[in-house]
């Protein structure tokens, strides 16, 4: 079976579109069309839907994505392997991560993966949730740190921990001089700072649900576009908001944490390709187990038992 005809099909499969596909493979449509119809012929079976709109996949088209998408991925790994062998290039682990300085302990993870893996470059890229999943399948990452957790075709997604939420307020304000933990019905009355950063649902709207839960109602709500921007404002005196335990460890001036008494989290999600299973990645998983461990927190079984495959 042609490679490169398993490509395309897996291109189009992903977009729903040939015209999108096409655009991303920098073809034309025609062609496009071509080779998915000889792929279709070579193995004797409609693969698409033509009629639907957007463009959906038969039972057998399915069927082929699930297995080529995985053929594609350890395809590309292999000659990503051989052209290092072959130039002497280094190894390199790439990390997803998301655009805001809650990372919390992620530099004390990437510096117990340098020592675990010495040989092995390491780069970040900053990336949202869903930004992660594309850059997954797009191979420009080889593992995600992210906030929300997204299911995605191909991407497989492990918790690694439910993270503490604290309130972060300025530190003139009048809840800032209490030294009792504070209610989140303390909260409703004050401005309250939302990083809505698109696409959504995004940890913002996680925050949200755990309120709405517990019946609380915001009186006021400031949306802003990037964390940053919510910590800036805070800072200033414009209002308040809950982050993650992590936040703590990035001093911002102006800008002070209180617990909460009824328990908010944050999950701490671990995404990367669907049936990897690099000596890189088994890595990581060893170093993000002896990490928790250290720490006090219980590892996914997943992780325990990737390190010991």
């Amino acid at each position: 079976m042609d490679l490169k005809r398993l490509r395309y099909f897996v291109t189009v499969a992903r977009l729903r579109s040939f015209t999108r596909a096409a655009e991303v493979l920098h073809m034309a449509q025609p062609p496009l069309s071509q080779r998915i119809q000889e792929l279709e012929m070579e193995l004797g079976v409609q693969l698409l839907d033509r009629d639907s709109r957007p463009i959906s996949l038969t039972e057998a088209g399915q069927a082929l994505y699930d297995q080529a998408v995985q053929v594609l991925q350890k395809t590309d790994a292999m000659l990503g392997t051989m052209r290092r062998f072959v130039s002497h290039e280094r190894p390199c682990f790439t990390f997803g991560i998301v655009p805001a300085n809650f990372h919390g302990d992620l530099a004390a993870i990437i510096r117990l993966y340098r020592q675990a893996l010495p040989g092995t470059d390491v780069k970040l890229l900053e990336l949202n949730s869903y930004e992660q999943v594309a850059a997954l399948r797009d191979g420009r990452i080889d593992a995600g740190i992210s906030r929300v957790p997204i299911e995605a075709e191909g991407v497989h997604r492990i918790l690694l921990r439910q993270e503490p939420m604290v309130v972060a307020l300025p530190e003139d304000h009048p809840l800032a001089a209490q030294e009792e933990v504070m209610t989140l019905d303390a909260l409703k009355d004050h401005p309250f700072l939302l990083y809505l950063s698109p696409p959504r649902p995004s940890l913002a709207d996680h925050i949200l649900g755990q309120l709405q839960d517990r019946g609380i109602t915001l009186s006021k709500m400031v949306e802003v576009n990037r964390y940053d921007t919510a910590l800036l404002m805070i800072a200033a005196g414009c209002g308040l908001s809950i982050v993650p335990a992590g936040a703590q460890r990035v001093v911002t001036p102006g800008v002070t944490y209180r617990p909460l008494a009824e328990p908010i989290t944050s999950p701490i999600v671990l995404c990367h390709r669907l049936g990897e299973a690099s000596h890189e990645l088994r890595a990581l998983y060893f170093v993000l187990a002896r990490f928790l461990v250290d720490r006090g927190h219980e590892p996914p079984l997943e992780l325990m038992e990737g390190v010991t495959c």
